[in-house]
């Protein structure tokens, strides 16, 4: 499962939006946060702007 680094996200929710699943949501904090319905596409990895989704 990809996992996003909160503190390198800016919060931009670019990855939300690509997300075929719907597995990434924000937090309290505005960041964002992949869920476990995640199915390891790598679509968010490849919008990220600060690259704060790795494998």
């Amino acid at each position: 499962m990809h996992v996003i680094d909160k503190d390198t996200c800016i919060g931009c929710g670019a990855c939300e939006g690509t997300c075929p699943v719907s597995a990434i949501s924000a937090d309290a904090n505005g960041k964002y946060e992949i869920g476990e319905a995640c199915v390891d596409c790598g679509a968010c990895a490849g919008v990220c702007p600060v690259s704060a989704i790795t494998a």
